[in-house]
């Protein structure tokens, strides 16, 4: 292996290869007692637990394509915004970032410090019916004390201000591949992307999402993954949490799954506008996102064809022709 910033050719590191590359980057040294562990890391990084005897750390290389059904490219420099990303927000938030431990931006690799080992995925929790209102309200908080610093510290957040990762990863998968499928609310859809193009006032993390967010047994927060991290709009952070709890909110088996799934949304918005004002196109951003977990190029795996025609009946019917301004009446048990 060439030395450190020698090789413009990526490799993508795995169990076998990543010890030797750690020494080499002295992350580790020779003869240290190590153990590679496999982590699922969704569809767009290669993940492995790098244990030592006195350190638990997580490595992260980011993947030129993402493992999806449509073919989905993305820049790998985000491994770079994460490194940024990870160094700004555990200032900002000790308690719920990881430290940033190594950052190789050759060969977009960052290691970080891994979060307690008993901690599970709030995705999971909320899918095997595990609710907590408290880490709705502290997520509520967290994001909108990063929404204020941003708006108030524009010099300290000049380096995320380029945004190509954003429509990549977000604005095309989210909202233009579903406007191709919907010439009918290609308008509405078109309204919203211009929100997220011009209204550029603060830090947005871009992936604030259930799958990102993992909670200890004594009921400590984290959130993970920043590689989408840019300037931009705070109502994409919103919609982007409350879109999962939607779709959860129509896979639920009844109404008292239903209800706690609404008030688990209520509580984060509750949290997040004692601090932060919300945007009136909350609702309908929300209600996109969760049409293109459908039908967009990144569709949750957990609803069965009926609970998906529920949903996207609902959602396109909010975006057509809606009365609902408030996000936190999407969640009315009626709707389902």
């Amino acid at each position: 292996m060439a030395r450190k910033g020698e090789k413009l050719i990526l490799e993508l590191l795995n169990e076998v290869s990543v010890l030797p590359y750690l020494v080499e980057q002295g992350v580790v040294t020779a003869g240290e007692k190590v153990i590679i562990e496999i982590l699922t890391g969704g569809v767009s990084n290669t993940v492995l637990a790098v244990t030592t005897n006195d350190r638990n750390m997580v490595l992260k290389q980011a993947l030129p394509e993402l493992k999806v059904a449509e073919k989905w490219e993305a820049d790998q420099r985000r491994a770079i915004v994460e490194a940024d990303a990870l160094r700004l927000f555990h200032e900002l938030s000790p308690k719920q970032v990881p430290n940033l431990v190594f950052i190789d931006p050759i060969q977009f690799v960052l290691i970080m410090d891994r979060v307690e080992l008993d901690s599970t995925v709030w995705k999971s929790d909320l899918l095997d019916g595990r609710f907590d209102l408290n880490v709705a309200k502290v997520l509520g908080e967290t994001l909108a004390t990063w929404h204020l610093y941003g708006e108030s510290n524009p010099a300290n957040i000049a380096q995320f201000k380029e945004d190509t990762l954003f429509e990549q990863l977000r604005v095309d998968p989210f909202y233009r591949f579903v406007a191709k499928q919907n010439p009918d609310l290609q308008t509405v859809i078109g309204g919203l992307i211009d929100e997220l193009e011009t209204e550029h006032t603060t830090i947005v993390h871009g992936d604030f999402s259930p799958k990102n967010i993992m909670v200890s047994p004594s009921g400590q927060v984290y959130v993970l993954d920043f590689e989408v991290m840019h300037i931009g709009n705070p109502v994409f952070d919103l919609a982007f949490l409350v879109a999962h709890l939607l779709c959860k909110f129509f896979r639920a088996e009844n109404e008292q799954v239903a209800s706690q799934l609404a008030a688990l949304a209520t509580s984060f918005l509750d949290a997040y506008e004692k601090m932060h004002a919300i945007s009136p196109s909350l609702a309908l951003h929300t209600a996109l996102i969760s049409l293109a977990r459908v039908e967009g190029k990144s569709p949750v795996n957990y609803l069965n064809p009926a609970q998906q025609q529920k949903l996207q009946a609902f959602t396109k019917s909010v975006l057509s022709d809606s009365k609902i301004t408030n996000a936190r009446d999407l969640f009315d048990l009626g709707n389902r």
